[in-house]
Protein backbone atom coordinates (compact mmCIF):
# COMPACT_ATOMS: atom_id res chain seq x y z
CA UNK A 1 0.00 0.00 0.00
CA UNK A 2 1.35 3.22 -1.03
CA UNK A 3 1.83 5.95 1.94
CA UNK A 4 -0.83 8.90 1.68
CA UNK A 5 0.40 11.73 0.08
CA UNK A 6 0.07 15.47 0.97
CA UNK A 7 -1.23 17.85 -1.47
CA UNK A 8 -0.27 21.29 -0.99
CA UNK A 9 -2.50 24.01 -2.71
CA UNK A 10 0.65 25.73 -4.76
CA UNK A 11 1.03 29.75 -4.19
CA UNK A 12 -0.85 30.48 -7.74
CA UNK A 13 -3.83 28.56 -6.33
CA UNK A 14 -3.35 30.70 -3.29
CA UNK A 15 -2.83 33.97 -4.89
CA UNK A 16 -6.31 33.04 -7.20
CA UNK A 17 -8.20 32.14 -4.69
CA UNK A 18 -7.74 35.16 -2.60
CA UNK A 19 -8.24 37.46 -5.73
CA UNK A 20 -11.61 35.54 -6.09
CA UNK A 21 -12.69 35.88 -2.47
CA UNK A 22 -11.75 40.02 -2.88
CA UNK A 23 -13.72 40.30 -5.81
CA UNK A 24 -16.99 38.71 -4.46
CA UNK A 25 -16.94 40.92 -1.48
CA UNK A 26 -16.33 43.88 -3.65
CA UNK A 27 -20.17 42.81 -4.86
CA UNK A 28 -21.53 42.32 -1.95
CA UNK A 29 -23.59 45.46 -0.03
CA UNK A 30 -21.53 48.25 2.00
CA UNK A 31 -20.04 46.15 4.98
CA UNK A 32 -21.28 43.01 3.68
CA UNK A 33 -17.69 41.46 4.66
CA UNK A 34 -16.94 43.14 8.06
CA UNK A 35 -18.07 41.60 11.19
CA UNK A 36 -21.53 43.13 12.93
CA UNK A 37 -21.38 46.76 13.73
CA UNK A 38 -24.30 47.89 16.10
CA UNK A 39 -24.48 51.86 16.59
CA UNK A 40 -26.95 54.08 18.21
CA UNK A 41 -29.48 56.74 16.84
CA UNK A 42 -30.35 59.43 19.80
CA UNK A 43 -34.10 60.21 18.96
CA UNK A 44 -36.53 62.19 21.60
CA UNK A 45 -39.29 61.06 24.24
CA UNK A 46 -41.85 58.23 22.84
CA UNK A 47 -44.13 59.54 20.01
CA UNK A 48 -41.94 62.72 19.66
CA UNK A 49 -41.34 63.41 16.06
CA UNK A 50 -37.71 63.00 16.67
CA UNK A 51 -38.22 59.84 17.86
CA UNK A 52 -39.99 58.64 14.85
CA UNK A 53 -37.13 60.14 12.28
CA UNK A 54 -34.78 58.74 14.28
CA UNK A 55 -36.33 55.12 14.33
CA UNK A 56 -37.47 55.09 11.05
CA UNK A 57 -33.61 56.14 9.77
CA UNK A 58 -32.24 53.21 11.77
CA UNK A 59 -34.43 50.93 10.60
CA UNK A 60 -33.79 51.91 6.49
CA UNK A 61 -30.00 51.94 8.01
CA UNK A 62 -30.14 48.23 8.89
CA UNK A 63 -32.30 47.05 6.85
CA UNK A 64 -29.31 48.67 3.95
CA UNK A 65 -25.79 47.82 5.34
CA UNK A 66 -25.42 44.18 6.43
CA UNK A 67 -22.98 45.01 8.54
CA UNK A 68 -24.44 47.54 10.64
CA UNK A 69 -26.91 47.21 13.10
CA UNK A 70 -28.66 51.03 14.36
CA UNK A 71 -30.38 50.66 17.13
CA UNK A 72 -32.89 54.10 18.16
CA UNK A 73 -32.29 55.33 21.72
CA UNK A 74 -35.01 57.48 23.78
CA UNK A 75 -33.83 60.77 24.49
CA UNK A 76 -34.92 64.17 26.30
CA UNK A 77 -34.24 65.39 23.02
CA UNK A 78 -31.50 67.99 20.83
CA UNK A 79 -29.54 68.96 23.68
CA UNK A 80 -29.43 65.37 25.27
CA UNK A 81 -28.26 64.12 21.59
CA UNK A 82 -25.52 66.96 21.16
CA UNK A 83 -24.29 65.45 24.66
CA UNK A 84 -24.22 61.93 23.59
CA UNK A 85 -22.73 62.20 20.31
CA UNK A 86 -20.08 64.15 21.36
CA UNK A 87 -18.93 61.63 23.86
CA UNK A 88 -19.36 58.30 22.00
CA UNK A 89 -22.65 57.22 23.63
CA UNK A 90 -24.67 57.90 20.49
CA UNK A 91 -23.64 57.79 16.91
CA UNK A 92 -26.44 59.33 15.17
CA UNK A 93 -28.96 61.79 16.78
CA UNK A 94 -31.52 64.23 15.69
CA UNK A 95 -30.10 67.64 16.61
CA UNK A 96 -31.29 71.44 16.83
CA UNK A 97 -29.17 73.39 13.81
CA UNK A 98 -29.32 76.39 17.02
CA UNK A 99 -28.53 73.78 19.81
CA UNK A 100 -25.58 71.97 16.65
CA UNK A 101 -23.79 75.64 16.17
CA UNK A 102 -24.28 77.03 19.55
CA UNK A 103 -22.92 74.10 20.72
CA UNK A 104 -19.74 73.98 18.34
CA UNK A 105 -19.16 77.55 19.67
CA UNK A 106 -19.48 76.82 23.09
CA UNK A 107 -22.35 79.25 23.84
CA UNK A 108 -24.66 76.74 24.59
CA UNK A 109 -27.06 78.71 28.03
CA UNK A 110 -25.24 77.25 31.17
CA UNK A 111 -22.94 75.08 29.18
CA UNK A 112 -19.46 76.11 27.82
CA UNK A 113 -18.28 72.70 26.40
CA UNK A 114 -17.09 72.91 23.06
CA UNK A 115 -19.02 70.20 21.22
CA UNK A 116 -16.79 70.16 18.12
CA UNK A 117 -17.23 66.54 17.11
CA UNK A 118 -20.85 66.86 16.20
CA UNK A 119 -21.38 66.83 12.31
CA UNK A 120 -24.02 67.39 10.27
CA UNK A 121 -25.41 64.47 7.55
CA UNK A 122 -28.74 66.54 6.60
CA UNK A 123 -31.45 68.83 7.74
CA UNK A 124 -34.49 66.78 7.98
CA UNK A 125 -37.41 69.37 8.34
CA UNK A 126 -37.62 72.85 9.31
CA UNK A 127 -39.45 74.16 12.53
CA UNK A 128 -41.37 77.20 12.23
CA UNK A 129 -41.99 80.04 14.51
CA UNK A 130 -45.04 81.06 14.96
CA UNK A 131 -46.83 84.57 16.41
CA UNK A 132 -50.15 84.36 17.08
CA UNK A 133 -52.80 86.73 18.01
CA UNK A 134 -56.19 87.52 17.44
CA UNK A 135 -57.44 88.93 14.21
CA UNK A 136 -59.47 92.00 16.16
CA UNK A 137 -56.41 92.95 18.50
CA UNK A 138 -54.90 95.45 16.77
CA UNK A 139 -51.54 93.91 16.41
CA UNK A 140 -50.00 94.04 13.00
CA UNK A 141 -46.36 93.88 13.54
CA UNK A 142 -43.95 92.75 16.37
CA UNK A 143 -43.04 95.85 17.22
CA UNK A 144 -46.32 96.80 19.11
CA UNK A 145 -45.75 93.91 21.21
CA UNK A 146 -43.61 96.33 23.71
CA UNK A 147 -45.93 96.15 27.15
CA UNK A 148 -47.83 92.96 25.91
CA UNK A 149 -47.93 89.67 27.92
CA UNK A 150 -46.88 86.72 25.42
CA UNK A 151 -47.14 82.90 26.26
CA UNK A 152 -43.48 81.58 25.72
CA UNK A 153 -43.39 78.30 25.92
CA UNK A 154 -42.20 76.47 29.42
CA UNK A 155 -39.09 77.65 31.30
CA UNK A 156 -35.86 76.75 29.72
CA UNK A 157 -38.15 74.93 26.70
CA UNK A 158 -36.89 75.37 22.87
CA UNK A 159 -39.36 77.42 22.35
CA UNK A 160 -38.91 80.06 24.99
CA UNK A 161 -35.35 79.86 24.63
CA UNK A 162 -35.96 80.60 20.94
CA UNK A 163 -38.27 83.69 21.89
CA UNK A 164 -35.88 85.10 23.93
CA UNK A 165 -32.86 85.35 21.30
CA UNK A 166 -35.74 86.39 18.71
CA UNK A 167 -37.24 89.45 20.92
CA UNK A 168 -33.60 90.41 21.85
CA UNK A 169 -32.68 90.70 18.61
CA UNK A 170 -34.83 93.63 18.23
CA UNK A 171 -34.48 95.08 22.26
CA UNK A 172 -37.71 93.39 22.72
CA UNK A 173 -37.70 90.95 25.36
CA UNK A 174 -37.21 93.32 28.55
CA UNK A 175 -39.94 95.46 26.88
CA UNK A 176 -42.46 92.24 27.29
CA UNK A 177 -44.19 90.43 29.62
CA UNK A 178 -43.18 86.61 28.88
CA UNK A 179 -45.51 84.05 29.82
CA UNK A 180 -43.78 80.80 30.67
CA UNK A 181 -47.04 78.52 29.88
CA UNK A 182 -47.08 75.04 27.36
CA UNK A 183 -48.77 75.48 24.01
CA UNK A 184 -52.11 74.66 24.90
CA UNK A 185 -52.48 76.55 27.44
CA UNK A 186 -51.21 79.73 26.02
CA UNK A 187 -53.18 79.48 22.95
CA UNK A 188 -56.10 78.84 25.56
CA UNK A 189 -55.63 81.97 27.14
CA UNK A 190 -54.82 83.47 24.41
CA UNK A 191 -58.49 82.45 22.93
CA UNK A 192 -59.80 83.93 26.53
CA UNK A 193 -58.19 87.15 26.32
CA UNK A 194 -55.81 86.98 29.25
CA UNK A 195 -53.06 87.46 26.82
CA UNK A 196 -52.05 89.34 23.91
CA UNK A 197 -49.90 87.06 21.96
CA UNK A 198 -48.46 83.44 21.56
CA UNK A 199 -45.11 82.03 20.42
CA UNK A 200 -45.32 78.98 18.69
CA UNK A 201 -42.32 77.07 17.72
CA UNK A 202 -43.02 73.79 16.07
CA UNK A 203 -43.69 72.47 12.94
CA UNK A 204 -46.85 73.14 10.87
CA UNK A 205 -50.07 72.89 11.10
CA UNK A 206 -49.58 72.61 14.84
CA UNK A 207 -52.73 71.49 16.49
CA UNK A 208 -53.81 73.97 19.16
CA UNK A 209 -53.23 76.88 16.86
CA UNK A 210 -55.84 74.94 14.25
CA UNK A 211 -58.06 73.92 17.63
CA UNK A 212 -57.96 77.20 18.11
CA UNK A 213 -58.39 78.97 14.97
CA UNK A 214 -61.55 76.57 14.26
CA UNK A 215 -63.39 78.74 17.08
CA UNK A 216 -61.83 82.38 17.41
CA UNK A 217 -60.14 84.51 14.36
CA UNK A 218 -56.71 84.54 14.47
CA UNK A 219 -53.83 86.18 12.80
CA UNK A 220 -49.68 85.21 12.16
CA UNK A 221 -47.88 87.93 12.36
CA UNK A 222 -44.26 88.14 9.87
CA UNK A 223 -41.31 87.39 11.63
CA UNK A 224 -38.75 87.22 9.28
CA UNK A 225 -38.77 90.64 7.87
CA UNK A 226 -38.85 92.21 11.10
CA UNK A 227 -36.10 90.14 12.49
CA UNK A 228 -33.85 92.19 9.75
CA UNK A 229 -34.74 95.09 11.76
CA UNK A 230 -32.49 93.63 14.40
CA UNK A 231 -29.64 91.75 14.98
CA UNK A 232 -30.81 87.95 14.39
CA UNK A 233 -29.27 87.10 11.24
CA UNK A 234 -26.29 88.19 12.56
CA UNK A 235 -26.24 86.87 16.10
CA UNK A 236 -28.18 83.80 15.06
CA UNK A 237 -27.07 82.46 11.76
CA UNK A 238 -28.77 79.17 11.90
CA UNK A 239 -32.73 80.69 11.65
CA UNK A 240 -33.52 80.71 8.36
CA UNK A 241 -36.34 82.37 6.06
CA UNK A 242 -39.53 80.35 5.90
CA UNK A 243 -42.95 80.45 5.11
CA UNK A 244 -46.40 79.62 6.44
CA UNK A 245 -48.33 78.30 3.67
CA UNK A 246 -51.87 80.16 3.08
CA UNK A 247 -54.91 77.75 4.34
CA UNK A 248 -52.54 76.32 6.39
CA UNK A 249 -54.78 77.32 9.63
CA UNK A 250 -58.45 78.22 9.58
CA UNK A 251 -59.38 81.97 8.56
CA UNK A 252 -55.60 82.64 8.08
CA UNK A 253 -55.43 82.76 4.12
CA UNK A 254 -52.35 84.42 2.80
CA UNK A 255 -49.22 83.18 3.22
CA UNK A 256 -46.92 84.22 6.33
CA UNK A 257 -43.07 84.68 6.13
CA UNK A 258 -41.30 83.45 9.13
CA UNK A 259 -38.28 82.53 10.67
CA UNK A 260 -37.41 78.83 11.56
CA UNK A 261 -34.83 76.54 13.03
CA UNK A 262 -34.12 73.13 11.50
CA UNK A 263 -34.07 69.58 13.05
CA UNK A 264 -29.98 67.93 11.57
CA UNK A 265 -29.67 64.48 11.14
CA UNK A 266 -26.02 64.67 13.20
CA UNK A 267 -23.30 61.92 13.10
CA UNK A 268 -20.41 62.19 15.21
CA UNK A 269 -17.12 62.32 13.62
CA UNK A 270 -15.79 59.00 14.61
CA UNK A 271 -18.42 57.43 12.54
CA UNK A 272 -17.21 56.00 9.74
CA UNK A 273 -17.71 57.52 6.22
CA UNK A 274 -18.35 54.89 4.17
CA UNK A 275 -21.39 53.90 6.69
CA UNK A 276 -22.90 57.76 6.46
CA UNK A 277 -22.41 57.47 2.51
CA UNK A 278 -24.62 54.61 2.69
CA UNK A 279 -26.81 55.67 5.37
CA UNK A 280 -27.54 58.76 2.74
CA UNK A 281 -28.07 56.46 -0.17
CA UNK A 282 -30.41 54.33 1.49
CA UNK A 283 -32.37 57.56 2.94
CA UNK A 284 -32.65 59.50 0.33
CA UNK A 285 -33.43 57.09 -2.19
CA UNK A 286 -36.86 56.97 -3.92
CA UNK A 287 -38.21 54.17 -1.10
CA UNK A 288 -35.89 55.57 1.17
CA UNK A 289 -38.15 58.93 0.85
CA UNK A 290 -40.99 57.22 0.83
CA UNK A 291 -40.23 55.69 4.51
CA UNK A 292 -39.59 58.91 5.77
CA UNK A 293 -42.37 61.16 4.03
CA UNK A 294 -44.89 58.80 5.88
CA UNK A 295 -43.44 58.91 9.51
CA UNK A 296 -44.25 62.67 10.55
CA UNK A 297 -46.23 65.50 9.15
CA UNK A 298 -42.78 67.66 9.42
CA UNK A 299 -41.16 64.75 6.79
CA UNK A 300 -43.30 65.28 4.28
CA UNK A 301 -40.87 67.85 2.38
CA UNK A 302 -37.53 66.08 2.77
CA UNK A 303 -36.13 65.98 -0.94
CA UNK A 304 -32.48 66.27 -1.93
CA UNK A 305 -33.35 69.90 -2.75
CA UNK A 306 -33.45 71.15 0.91
CA UNK A 307 -31.47 68.53 2.56
CA UNK A 308 -28.56 71.42 2.92
CA UNK A 309 -30.82 74.39 3.34
CA UNK A 310 -29.83 77.15 6.21
CA UNK A 311 -26.98 74.80 7.31
CA UNK A 312 -24.51 76.68 8.92
CA UNK A 313 -22.52 73.80 10.44
CA UNK A 314 -19.44 71.70 9.20
CA UNK A 315 -20.65 68.37 7.60
CA UNK A 316 -19.02 64.91 8.05
CA UNK A 317 -16.68 64.25 5.84
CA UNK A 318 -19.03 61.13 4.59
CA UNK A 319 -21.77 63.73 3.58
CA UNK A 320 -19.43 65.98 1.98
CA UNK A 321 -18.80 62.97 -0.25
CA UNK A 322 -22.29 62.21 -0.86
CA UNK A 323 -24.28 65.24 -1.21
CA UNK A 324 -20.50 66.86 -4.25
CA UNK A 325 -21.44 63.27 -5.69
CA UNK A 326 -25.28 64.19 -5.90
CA UNK A 327 -24.53 67.19 -7.58
CA UNK A 328 -25.87 69.56 -4.40
CA UNK A 329 -23.97 72.40 -3.70
CA UNK A 330 -22.42 72.64 -0.37
CA UNK A 331 -22.99 75.38 1.90
CA UNK A 332 -19.75 77.74 2.65
CA UNK A 333 -18.68 76.27 6.02
CA UNK A 334 -15.24 75.41 7.73
CA UNK A 335 -14.37 71.46 7.55
CA UNK A 336 -13.94 70.98 11.13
Amino acid sequence: MLPAMTIRPSRLYRLTLAALLGAAALLLPYGAAARLERLGFAGGPDGSAFQLVSNGIAVLISRAIVSVEVHDQASAGSLENLRRIESGAADFGVVYASDAFLGRHAKLMRDTTRYGKVMTVARLYGIPAHLVVRADSGIDDVARLAGKKIAVGLPGSGAAVAAQRYFEGLALWHKMQPQFVDTTRGMAALAAGRIDAAWVLAPAPHAAIVNTASSTRLRLLPLYQASLRGTLPTTHPYYSAATIPAGTYPGIEHAVQTVEDAALWAAGSHVDEGIVRAALERVYSGEGLDTMRTLAYATATMSPDNALQGVVTPLHAGARGYWTARGVSLPPLPLN
